[in-house]
Order: structure tokens, then sequence, then C-alpha cells
């Protein structure tokens, strides 16, 4: 049975089939299918990150655009321009690292994603950055995608996942 959470032009995340000990979890955003290179998610790890969001966002920590006068794509962009540089300072990955989202394994490691809170929405920005994708998809290249999500709606969803997640048991019988 397939669970969908959300509206896949803002927020959303369809869980499906077992594999094995693995689950299907794929996660949209401004439209796009961001799990489109791995969507097969251990459901322990994948489900623990999740939960780990949701006490991060509870918490009061996401911070709001920090560039005053960018657009959520320059602040993305900007906070990128030396990630993964040898000229990266620490203090740079330490800040850029305050807004960075969906960490959450293989399963979303395809996408670079940052998180600003702007009063009660959030706005999610994102990156797809493997060649192979860019290649598959050339007008991805370069292109930051941007979603804004009432700030409660996005939690719900982290939260009726997790709950999803935790509900559900893999059916591989046991042996022994």
């Amino acid at each position: 049975m397939t669970v969908l959470l959300g509206d896949k032009n803002r927020f959303a995340a369809e869980v499906g089939e077992w594999e094995h000990s693995l689950r299907r979890v794929d996660l949209w955003a401004a439209g796009q299918r961001l799990t489109c290179d791995d969507n097969m998610a251990f459901v322990g790890q994948f489900r623990s990150d999740v939960v780990d969001t949701v006490a991060w966002l509870r918490s009061g920590a996401c911070s709001a655009l920090p560039f005053d006068g960018l657009s959520p794509e320059a602040t993305h962009q900007r906070l990128m321009h030396r990630a993964g540089a040898g000229n990266e300072t620490e203090e740079e990955y330490r800040f850029r690292s305050q807004f960075r989202v969906l960490g959450w394994g293989p399963t979303t490691d395809n996408v670079t994603a940052h998180l600003f809170r702007d009063a009660d929405r959030l706005v999610l920005t994102l990156q797809f950055w493997r060649e192979e994708h860019l290649v598959r998809h050339p007008g991805h290249a370069g292109k930051v995608f941007v979603a804004e999500v009432p700030a409660e709606e996005f939690v719900g969803i982290l939260e009726d996942l997790a709950a999803v997640l935790d509900d559900s048991q893999d059916p591989s019988p046991l042996s022994g």
C-alpha cells in the first residue's frame, strides 16, 4: 500500500513497498522528485533522521535567510559558492551547515538542500549535483529549486512520515 503525505508542488513524501529490509520512500519538493537516484530507504536510519529534523524545527533552530536583499535562490548559491572547495574555511562550513536539511543518508544525498524560516512558513532551496543526473536533466544544471511550505504543514508531513515508517514492519519472514 502506498501512502502520500503532502503536496508534491510544495513538499511531499510517498511511502511504498518493501524490498527486503528497505522500503521505497520518494520525496518531492517544488514539483521535483528528490529521490530520483535512490528511493530505497533503510527504515531505521531514515526514520531517525526525519525525527531529528522535526526536533530541530520544533526547537526553533531554523533561521531566517541570512543575507539581506538576496532571494532564496541567490542565498543558496552564495552558501554553496565555496562548498567543497579547498579554500572553504571551517567557519564558512559551520555557517552553511546550520541551514542544511534533508541529510537523510543515501536516499537524499543527490540533492543539496537548505531551509530558512520566514515567520510561519519555511523556504526550502534545493539543487541536484550529481553529474549523471545533470546529464539526464540538463535543465537542472545550476538550477536552484525553491518551495515554500507553511511550517506546521512541513512538520506535520515529517511527523506523519515518521509514524508511517514506525508503524510499518518489514514483511520479510524471520529465519531461524
